[in-house]
């Protein structure tokens, strides 16, 4: 149960879960960190916000027992976050986040983002929640994941500019 979530008012587990993860920028702070992004300065240039705003859902996240912070250099302190078992559970909704997108959000033209393959059978593993192939239930541990060559190049994009962004500060 959420530590943050003073005596809620409702029974309803959405209503609870919205508390903790309802808003834009934590659903893509929790994609990042799915990606393999750890350290602070590559969440703010993937998400696109604002330091204050990278900040606070990480504090959040961490107060709500989603992500923990580990320490990779000690001076000047400086932390990667990582996701903790509650986070890693939260998976299955970024999956069913990105089926809905692909389908609903995109025109068939552009293709997939990211391409699944299920290690379990060896096959592209579709859109979820079910392996396409072999109907087994998708699990994070058990896909390989390839960008596209558009998605990896609009990502590079946003690294590089918030390289030259940070250097002209």
């Amino acid at each position: 149960m959420s530590t943050n979530i003073a005596a809620p008012d409702t029974l309803c587990p959405i209503a609870r879960a919205e508390t903790v993860v309802g808003d834009r920028w934590t659903v893509l702070v929790l994609r990042e960190l799915f990606m393999g992004s750890h350290r602070y300065d590559e969440i703010q240039a993937q998400t696109g916000g604002t330091p204050q705003m990278v900040a606070a859902r990480l504090k959040n996240l961490e107060a709500e027992g989603l992500v923990e912070r580990r320490l990779y250099n000690e001076r000047p302190p400086r932390y990667e976050y990582h996701l903790t078992a509650k986070g890693q559970a939260f998976y299955s909704v970024v999956l069913a986040l990105r089926a809905w997108g692909e389908t609903w959000c995109k025109s068939p033209e552009e293709g997939l983002a990211v391409v699944y393959t299920h290690k379990t059978c060896g096959e592209p593993a579709g859109l979820g929640p079910l392996c396409a192939h072999c109907g087994e239930l998708l699990r994070r541990e058990e896909l390989i994941s390839e960008q596209s060559a558009a998605y990896r190049a609009e990502r590079q994009a946003r690294r590089e500019a918030f390289k030259v962004g940070r250097s002209q500060a």
